[in-house]
């Protein structure tokens, strides 16, 4: 049976991983019912939407970032090497380089805490694929309306 810091890790995680498809899809949806579509210059449209888009991926980076601040100042759930000591903005950087998969690698976590940080790389690869998939979209509905 694993030690209770595991379980803990675990449920961290999942809550981390239910805030960040709520805010999301609901980002999403948001922008869909509130997002103006002006008679002219589409362009702006699209450009609101990719600043939007980058400010929730920011919200969400910081989601995780703060369940790894939380999660490193209790006893048993692991630790970052590379690093002497992890503030805030730090977590918040290892939280946007795992949520990208970008992965420098100048930050290692050891313990429990490494579950949270293969499901951010899988959860942030889906929001970005996402995002792209829901960008995509909106600009055929743009460019389609401009062609009308």
């Amino acid at each position: 049976m694993l030690p209770l810091p595991y379980w803990i890790t675990v449920l961290v995680t999942m809550f981390a991983i239910v805030v960040c498809v709520t805010l999301h899809y609901e980002g999403l949806r948001l922008l869909s019912d509130k997002l103006p579509m002006p008679k002219h210059h589409h362009r702006r449209r699209i450009i609101l939407l990719i600043l939007c888009l980058l400010l929730l991926h920011s919200l969400e980076i910081w989601v995780f970032g703060l369940s790894y601040f939380a999660l490193q100042h209790l006893a048993g759930f692991g630790e970052f090497v590379g690093i002497a000591h992890l503030g805030l903005l730090d977590c918040v950087y290892y939280s946007a380089t795992v949520f990208t998969t970008l992965g420098f690698g100048d930050i290692v976590p050891v313990g429990p805490i490494r579950f949270m940080t293969g499901l951010e790389a899988v959860t942030g690869l889906t929001f970005i694929t996402w995002s792209a998939s829901y960008t995509f979209l909106e600009m055929l509905k743009t460019w389609d309306d401009g062609q009308k």
